[in-house]
């Protein structure tokens, strides 16, 4: 793994020449997460999958991108930026790294409310930068078994996995969707797009209750190994899916 901010200048141009290199770019957020979560969970989950992506696959780790597309979560407490602000900052990244011989770049989402956003500038980043840098956009969600949630027992095991700020003595039951139909949940979650407190009261999707850190270990290493093979086929495939 190289951590491209701890690096001095000589030793990284040297890694960069030496072969075509990789980079990854973590995105998170800064927002609420039910009574028990501190609001850093999104950039928390995804900078440990990133980092462990990066050392098993041995591709270049940049700085989480801190701040997210969160604005559905007010009133609730959320430190958002516009899409467009997101989108034009990885487009001028993507340039910078493209000017400094890094030809693909891998953008780990780690808020489900970036989703649209990254996605937008995905298709924006690999038009304008053609032929100079391929840019793939991945949901870490979507490389695991278990349904996503929200300060549900999905996140809060990760997190008890990865950070000792977890608080489950306050941890308390969300919205659960157990029991509704599909059209239902699908309701529920355009809702929660808009205004996610009007989907549920005390900001959790799911039931944190009887999550462990054993679990969450499990599906980091799960995340990680699908990831890791799904970059390995991007870095080989002439026509691999852009979006996931």
């Amino acid at each position: 793994m190289v951590i491209v901010k701890d690096q001095l200048h000589p030793n990284l141009r040297k890694i960069i020449k030496k072969r075509k290199q990789a980079a990854i770019i973590p995105v998170g957020a800064v927002e609420q997460h039910g009574p028990h979560l501190p609001v850093s969970t999104d950039s928390d989950i995804v900078t440990e999958i990133a980092e462990n992506l990066s050392k098993r696959a041995d591709f270049l780790l940049l700085p989480t991108i801190m701040y997210g597309v969160s604005f559905e979560h007010a009133p609730f407490f959320n430190l958002s930026i516009k899409p467009s602000t997101l989108q034009r900052l990885l487009v001028e990244l993507c340039l910078s790294l493209s000017s400094n011989g890094i030809k693909t770049v891998f953008v780990i989402n780690g808020h489900h409310g970036n989703q649209k956003t990254l996605n937008m500038f995905s298709r924006k980043a690999n038009k304008l930068l053609k032929g100079k840098i391929r840019v793939f956009v991945f949901s870490y969600w979507n490389f695991m078994k278990q349904s996503f949630d929200h300060a549900g027992y999905v996140e809060t095991s990760l997190m008890l996995a990865i950070s000792n700020k977890v608080k489950m003595k306050l941890a308390k039951k969300g919205l659960t969707t157990d029991g509704l139909t599909h059209k239902e949940i699908t309701k529920l979650k355009k809702l929660a797009s808009k205004s996610f407190p009007k989907a549920t009261k005390n900001g959790v999707w799911g039931d944190p209750r009887k999550s462990t850190k054993k679990e969450g270990r499990k599906m980091i290493t799960e995340i990680v190994k699908n990831l890791e093979k799904k970059c390995q086929t991007c870095l080989t495939d002439k026509n691999p899916k852009l979006h996931q």
